[in-house]
């Protein structure tokens, strides 16, 4: 049962997935947007946004302990599976679907727009992590981080949001509910409020999709015999990065590379900066580097060293290939054995 749950759910969100990525587009072109903006806050926060209730109700109303934990562990997994398995799924697309673009195998991607967030989120992520080695008891600190982190976000935004649009996309789909449009017969603009209605039953399908689909893993996971430390760290991550992960496939095949990479580096930043403010404004003692803790942290680096690998060739070469995304999966697979070998390990 729990993999008939799995099969359709994967379909919901792959449904959600292709709507959104059609509505978000449209929502760009009626606010005038720059295709950085688009891919790198408003998709990027679309999809980012359900999966970060996960570690806010853990942590404000979960009720402290394994609550807490979770919480945590969510906000740490989140960039670490954007900075490695996202990038690596991403590469295999462009592999995949290279005979369908015009640009192959190369990434064409708005440098500026994808170096520019990748500075954010190392400046936001930089901090978020030196907090947890400020000592015991420095909650103040902790909670002046929190602030900074949700200043430096702000900013990120209004620096998008100044970018103006450039030459318009000739290759826009038309709206896929353009047929809601009542009263417009067969204009090609649709109006606001249908290409809105999209976009929120798009994310309503993502979430509810995303939302079985955790379950049914967990669910798989337990009758397999996997411990719950495993999917805690490993499992549950995937399927909360996978709209990200979907909307980016689906934009590497259509060709629009600057908003498949802005979809997840966007989501970076905002992963680094809200939900890592929540923990340490509502639960700075867990926001610590210790010998529980020490695996999740590990993440973090390891995402960072994933994308100086991916990256600094680009900056270096100015040349990006799927081959060079693919690479985060090597960084992934390290870390997964690394969880593996560490659950392995009998406790003292």
């Amino acid at each position: 049962m729990d993999v008939v749950v799995l099969l359709l759910a994967l379909v919901v969100i792959l449904f959600g997935a292709e709507l959104f990525t059609n509505g978000i587009e449209w929502f760009g072109r009626k606010l005038d947007l720059a295709e950085g903006a688009v891919g790198s806050v408003l998709a990027a926060v679309g999809t980012a946004l359900p999966e970060t209730m996960i570690p806010f109700i853990a942590i404000v109303f979960g009720g402290g302990g394994a609550s807490t934990e979770v919480g945590v562990g969510a906000v740490l997994g989140a960039p670490f599976m954007l900075g490695t398995l996202a990038m690596f799924v991403t590469g295999a697309a462009v592999l995949v679907f290279r005979e369908r673009r015009r640009q192959g195998v190369e990434v064409a991607v708005d440098q500026k727009v994808l170096l520019h967030d990748l500075r954010w989120f190392v400046l936001g992520y930089g901090l978020a992590i030196g907090a947890a080695f400020l000592p015991p008891g420095f909650e103040l600190g902790k909670g002046g981080v929190a602030i900074g982190l949700l200043v430096l976000y702000g900013w990120y935004v209004r620096a998008h949001l100044a970018v103006e649009a450039g030459e318009r996309d000739e290759d826009l789909a038309p709206l896929r509910l353009r047929h809601l449009d009542r009263g417009r017969g067969h204009h090609p603009v649709p109006r606001l409020r249908v290409v809105g209605v999209q976009v929120v039953l798009a994310l309503a399908c993502i979430v509810v999709g995303a939302a079985f689909f955790v379950g049914a893993v967990q669910g798989l996971a337990a009758s397999l015999g996997v411990g719950t430390a495993l999917v805690a760290l490993v499992i549950a991550p995937i399927a909360t990065e996978l709209p990200e992960k979907f909307n980016s496939v689906i934009w590497v095949r259509q060709g629009k590379d600057t908003l498949a990479l802005g979809n997840i580096t966007g989501a970076m930043v905002f992963q680094s900066a809200i939900p890592t403010s929540v923990v340490l404004l509502f639960a700075p003692a867990a926001w610590s580097v210790g010998p529980d803790s020490a695996l999740s942290f590990l993440s973090a680096g390891i995402a960072l060293v994933s994308l100086a690998a991916i990256f600094l060739p680009l900056r270096i070469r100015g040349r990006l290939t799927g081959r060079g995304l693919a690479v985060g999966g090597i960084f992934y697979v390290a870390y997964l054995a690394l969880v593996i070998g560490g659950l392995a390990r009998p406790s003292a």
